[in-house]
């Protein structure tokens, strides 16, 4: 039986989802560079063939881990679904001469290296400007048009994001960005092969969305993400996800398979896209595409990765289009065929439509809650009405347990101060639309309030 090597860290899809998928195609040894999450840690030592959490001093050269984790069990392939392994294992899988990323796996990770090479493309994007000091963002400043975006260049999950309105604000941003940095590290949330990662950012405009010009409904987000995979060097879109609005600065509130576009707009889209990963070289990996959605057509590239998407996005797709891409990835890298998609797959095509929730403590206007609350499932999954046939579950893995008081929502800390992570099934991506809505509307009604010996937690 073929032999898989499994690098965990953070972020990606659920690793319950993944650690299944992945044992019925191969026989799956899973490297832990991250602790698994409790509820995993039970069916994973029933699924792998083996087990090995990774120390601090094992980690300081990763991909000499890798590759030598990978040869100690006879890896045929190795593979990963964490923004912050792309690069090592990328690097790891040139050293064995397995299929990967390939070399250019670095220019879906650092968003400095992504911009250049889509400015040497002249691919539409954001003015930006790479920022390593104070001084850079002062120079930079000085000369892109307000209002800005300041983030960390290799940061995942909106974190270390800071808007920067006027000159006199740069200085506290920049303050703030390498703090939160220094906190998701902690968290175990930042880049582990990259040196000096934390220390990278880039500064850019802030260019301005127009959904209702895409969408026929209202409540959508501005912006969407073209899911897809590289095999052979060839880019193969499976879908377009739909947003829900961020919240400010850029925190991502909703995911929704599949999005409700017109035709003719989700090519326009899907061709922006390929265009976006050609240019990055990408060899044999998921990809996940972010687009800006403006007036009279135009659309801005926000960033590619060399990875599925985070949160709920594979399991969505595999519930809506049937497609086990987790599944249909490790076949291709162990150069089994697969039948990947001709074209991406459309609303027509879809069986209902499903949708993953971050729970944070805002409103739909992107408030703070007036008081604290606790999380609790079975209150929300009681107390919020949702739409005929709408069906509604919490991400364990992804989640805090019942009973914790929900985190103050930090702007700077982006998804790093969700609570949890709701899945919704529905008849179509409208209703996923309109549930999320009210559920956002109801939580601070719904959920208990927190004691006052629990405010200090």
């Amino acid at each position: 039986m073929s032999k898989v090597l499994l690098v965990h860290a953070k972020g990606g899809p659920p690793l319950g989802h993944v650690l299944s998928r992945a044992a019925a195609r191969a026989e799956v040894h899973l490297l832990a560079l991250s602790a698994l999450p409790p509820s995993v840690a039970g069916p994973a030592g029933r699924l792998c063939a083996s087990v090995v959490t990774a120390s601090d001093a094992r980690r300081r050269d990763l991909v000499a881990l890798i590759v030598s984790r990978a040869e100690a069990v006879g890896a045929d392939a190795v593979l990963t679904f964490s923004e912050y392994a792309v690069v090592a294992v990328a690097e790891a899988c040139e050293t064995l001469g397995l299929a990967g990323a390939g070399s250019a796996a670095a220019l879906a990770r650092d968003k400095r290296l992504m911009r250049r090479t889509w400015r040497e493309h002249g691919l539409p994007q954001p003015e930006f400007r790479p920022v390593a000091t104070e001084d850079d963002l002062r120079e930079a400043v000085a000369v892109l048009p307000f209002p800005l975006l300041l983030k960390a260049a290799w940061s995942a999950g909106s974190t270390a994001h800071q808007i920067i309105r006027s000159p006199h604000e740069a200085p506290a941003a920049w303050r703030r960005s390498r703090e939160v940095m220094a906190e998701s590290a902690l968290l175990g949330y930042s880049e582990l092969h990259v040196a000096e990662a934390d220390a990278d950012f880039v500064v850019e405009e802030i260019v301005t969305g127009t959904a209702s010009d895409w969408f026929d409904e209202s409540g959508w987000g501005d912006y969407v993400s073209v899911e897809g995979v590289v095999a052979d060097g060839t880019f193969h879109p499976v879908c377009l996800s739909g947003r829900m609005p961020t919240v400010e600065p850029f925190t991502e509130r909703a995911g929704i398979t599949p999005a409700l576009l017109p035709a003719a707009a989700q090519d326009r889209i899907v061709a922006l896209a390929r265009r976006s990963v050609d240019a990055l070289g990408l060899r044999d990996c998921g990809t996940h595409t972010e687009i800006k959605l403006g007036a009279d057509g135009r659309m801005w590239l926000i960033e590619t990765a060399a990875r599925f998407g985070g949160a709920m996005t594979v399991p969505q797709i595999e519930e809506v289009f049937g497609l086990d891409l987790v599944g249909m990835l490790v076949d291709h890298l162990l150069g089994r065929p697969v039948e990947w998609p001709e074209q991406a797959l459309t609303p027509a095509q879809a069986h209902g439509a499903a949708g993953s929730l971050v729970v944070l403590a805002v409103d739909s206007r992107g408030e703070p809650w007036q008081d604290r609350r606790v999380w609790d499932f079975p209150a929300v999954a009681a107390d919020v009405p949702l739409g005929p046939g709408s069906e509604l579950s919490v991400v364990a893995e992804s989640s805090l347990p019942d009973g914790s008081p929900v985190p103050v929502y930090d702007p700077a800390a982006g998804a790093n101060t969700m609570a949890a992570l709701c899945l919704l099934s529905a008849t179509g991506p409208l209703t996923v639309l309109r549930d999320f809505e009210t559920l956002v509307d109801a939580l601070p009604k719904v959920l208990p309030a927190v004691q006052p010996e629990e405010v200090s937690r």
